[in-house]
Parts: C-alpha cells; structure tokens; sequence
C-alpha cells in the first residue's frame, strides 16, 4: 500500500492543478453547452460537484502536507489558502456575494505553488523535526 501521507504535496499539487484546469474550463463549458441546454439547466449536476471533490481531496493533501512539514509558517499558509479556496466554492454554490469568477484562481495557484514549495524544501525527515529552522 502506498503511504499517502509522504505523497500528499503531490496528491495536493494534482488536485489544485485539476481544480485550476476545472475552473478555467468552466466557461468554455458553458458556451458550448448554452447552445445544447435552451430551456434546460446550464450544467449537468456532476460538473458542480467537482467543486467539492476537489475541495476534500485538497483538504486531505493540506491536512497530511501540514503534518509533514519542517516550517510552521507553512502550515498555517496552507490551512488559510485552502479555507480561503474553500469559501469562494461555499460563497459561489450558495450565492451570498458577487465575487469576480477570477478570484478563486488565487488561493489555487497558491496550494499549487505552496505544494510544491513544501515538496522541495520544507520536508521533515523523522517525526520531531516540526520546529522552525
């Protein structure tokens, strides 16, 4: 069985990649669909459901990457862009204020770039090095 938990910035790096490429296909989608659905509904209900998919699968990434890393700054950069991520999907499902379509962008790149960061230098390599260096 592979280990998760040491594949996590990877797993979290892919699924804010897919998040990314989900949101940016999102209006090509309904262009092309505007013709097909007259009358209908704009989407079919699985493509409003990626949203929370990736939203978990990138809570679980955080939540492992979080754990595994040797720099605290990090940890709390992660769990404040993955709530932000999270209230811009909550905020666009239940409407409760205008926010320009480009503004979840942000918070994505961010996990995207922040995985990777991770990745690259902020590894622990035993379990007691959780301390800032």
């Amino acid at each position: 069985m592979v280990n998760l938990r040491y594949k996590s910035d990877i797993i979290g790096a892919l699924a804010s990649t897919l998040c990314f490429v989900h949101c940016l296909a999102t209006p090509f989608f309904f262009v092309a669909q505007a013709g097909l659905a007259i009358g209908e509904t704009l989407h079919p209900w699985w493509w409003g459901t990626l949203d929370i998919l990736f939203l978990a699968i990138a809570f679980f990434a955080v939540y492992w990457s979080t754990k595994n890393t040797s720099k605290p700054r990090i940890k709390y950069t992660f769990w404040v862009l993955w709530m932000l991520l999270g209230m811009i999907v909550f905020n666009e499902k239940l409407e409760i204020a205008h926010l320009a379509e480009e503004v979840i962008y942000l918070p994505t790149l961010g996990l995207i770039s922040l995985h990777f960061y991770n990745r690259r230098y902020c590894r622990c390599e035993d379990d007691n090095c959780c301390a800032d260096k």
